[in-house]
């Protein structure tokens, strides 16, 4: 394709301004979940839910005051989507807890007084397993669950 010289000065420009702008610092930089304040990378290595209530330090209690929004049936295990609430006074984090997934917490948020501990994500699922919803609150953890099916490869493809 041929190339006029307008449009090759303009290409010229662009790259020149994208070097000054990285050269002064001005670029973007990659954000990693690791280098959040923190980050436990022991928890998201856990390998079954009790695994993560032990790092956790908390004893599991099922509970009503925690409950979760997820399909029956996921058409996709890539992008499932799954919400979870806690109505119990001073929940300090939630968490999405998968089963059979190969590192089985896929989420947590933190929570401060001035949170509404309510949260809705995608997560990737490997195959049909259950979903814990948990609540840390104080030293225990509450947890609900629920058994999502999956019809399309997630994270094993």
């Amino acid at each position: 394709m041929n190339q006029t010289r307008r449009q090759v000065m303009q290409i010229g420009a662009g790259a020149a301004a994208m070097g000054v702008a990285a050269t002064a610092g001005l670029m973007p930089n990659i954000a990693l979940a690791a280098d959040a304040p923190g980050w436990n990378a022991p928890l998201f290595e856990a390998k079954s839910f009790a695994d993560v209530a032990k790092i956790w330090g908390a004893t599991p209690t099922e509970s009503t005051d925690v409950s979760i929004i997820g399909p029956d049936i996921a058409e996709n295990g890539a992008v499932v989507p799954v919400g979870v609430k806690s109505n119990a006074a001073g929940t300090t984090a939630l968490g999405i807890v998968v089963e059979k997934n190969p590192t089985s917490l896929v989420a947590q948020f933190n929570m401060t007084d001035a949170s509404v501990p309510n949260v809705a994500t995608r997560i990737k699922m490997a195959q049909t397993s259950n979903v814990y919803a948990v609540a840390k609150v104080g030293d225990k953890l509450l947890y609900t669950k629920k058994e999502i099916k999956v019809t399309l490869g997630g994270c094993g493809g």
